[in-house]
């Protein structure tokens, strides 16, 4: 595209694309140029709905809701390029395999069909009072579908090509994870803004805009006072917050690790999550938006996982990962308290989140296993396909 000026650039763009859209059946040979390209706009879309969606959460502990606020649009567009690549996907049968193919179709259905519900939802209740509705779970599910294709697409495809090094394959993955992660957790932000919205009231300077709070307070059939504010910030048990976290987000990171093969992946991830948050948070707060706890506790949770990975015998690892994992949950937690600010998380529930999480990272290890999605298996796949990929690759023409 170099030279090329602006207004040819669609153009271009259009004459580049058309010869690749045939109808095909998932798992076909794909260009690397095209494999590049879809990728790259998987990327971009999940960067923009992570954009939108911190943007969002942030909004709704200030102002009434509103479909067309500019979080929402936000992540509109990044819906909208997640859509077009997976109609591309289906139709053409490129950069998948059968199974990535339906994960991502399915998601974005999924995905879909939850926003009209979740409009409906609001028109007929009003605000949601919490971000763990039976509307939004479906939004968060719909995503976990679709990135769990991408991941596996990924992790299938960009080993047979040979300009796509060992090093960037993992830290796609690895990105890939780190939106998979961010999903996951998202509902939790709601007691990470709540715990300081709950103080602001307490220090008689709510973030909430008055207008906010009386329809909140209606909804709830009550005045608007303490109670209230503190059913509108932190409405699920204190448990949740921890346990959620030391079981499904330390098994993302589990997962992470296993695919990865890489030390320090759970680690990195972790700490590619928490500089986002904190990247954010001033751009937020600047604007004039309500703070958040940011969960540093993570940080020690990944460290956890990547030491429980240095354990020679693999039957243990899970328990001595569990116990180290949720040492640093419920010990970070601790820290940050004390520290800083950190959402309720009942200590007492620890037990609970380290029997959770041996289940569960047993089961995640087991299931890379069984359906070839560990490190070694990507090794011995790439040293049977890549010499045939390169013999019968063309040359890249990708206008990016």
């Amino acid at each position: 595209m170099n030279g090329t000026p602006l207004k040819q650039v669609p153009t271009r763009v259009v004459e580049w694309a058309l010869p690749y859209w045939t109808r095909g059946e998932a798992g076909r040979q794909t260009p690397s140029d095209l494999f590049r390209v879809l990728y790259a706009g998987w990327l971009a879309a999940f960067v923009l709905k992570v954009l939108g969606s911190s943007w969002d959460v942030s909004w709704h502990f200030r102002w009434l809701r509103d479909d067309l606020a500019p979080p929402h649009l936000l992540n509109t567009v990044g819906t909208a390029i997640a859509v077009a690549l997976t109609i591309v996907h289906w139709y053409t049968g490129y950069g998948v395999d059968r199974a990535s193919s339906r994960l991502i179709v399915w998601g974005t259905g999924v995905f879909l069909i939850a926003i009209p519900l979740d409009l409906i939802n609001h028109r007929v209740n009003g605000i949601d009072i919490t971000a763990w509705s039976p509307s939004h779970a479906l939004l968060f599910v719909g995503t976990a579908l679709m990135l769990a294709g991408v991941i596996r697409g990924w992790y299938l495809g960009s080993g047979r090509y040979a300009e796509i090094s060992g090093g960037r394959r993992a830290l796609v993955l690895g990105g890939l994870f780190a939106f998979f992660l961010e999903n996951a957790h998202f509902p939790e932000q709601h007691q990470e803004y709540g715990v300081l919205e709950l103080a602001s009231w307490d220090r008689g300077q709510p973030y909430a805009e008055p207008t906010l709070l009386n329809f909140a307070a209606d909804q709830m059939g009550r005045a608007v006072d303490r109670a209230m504010v503190l059913k509108f910030s932190l409405p699920v048990p204190d448990a949740v917050y921890s346990v959620y976290a030391g079981v499904f987000g330390v098994a993302i990171l589990v997962f992470a690790r296993v695919m990865t093969g890489r030390r320090l992946t759970a680690t990195t991830i972790t700490a590619g999550y928490l500089a986002y948050r904190c990247l954010i948070w001033p751009l937020l707060v600047g604007g004039g938006f309500p703070p958040s706890a940011i969960p540093f506790f993570f940080l020690l949770a990944g460290i956890g996982v990547d030491l429980a990975f240095l354990v020679p015998i693999r039957l243990l690892r899970p328990l001595a990962g569990g116990v180290l994992a949720t040492a640093g949950v419920y010990g970070g937690l601790m820290a940050q308290d004390r520290l800083l600010e950190a959402p309720p998380y009942a200590p007492g529930a620890w037990p609970y989140a380290l029997a959770g999480l041996v289940v569960v990272w047993y089961a995640v290890e087991w299931f890379a296993g069984r359906k070839g999605l560990t490190a070694a298996d990507a090794e011995a796949r790439d040293a049977r396909e890549k010499p045939a990929a390169d013999s019968g690759s063309p040359v890249s023409t990708s206008p990016v």
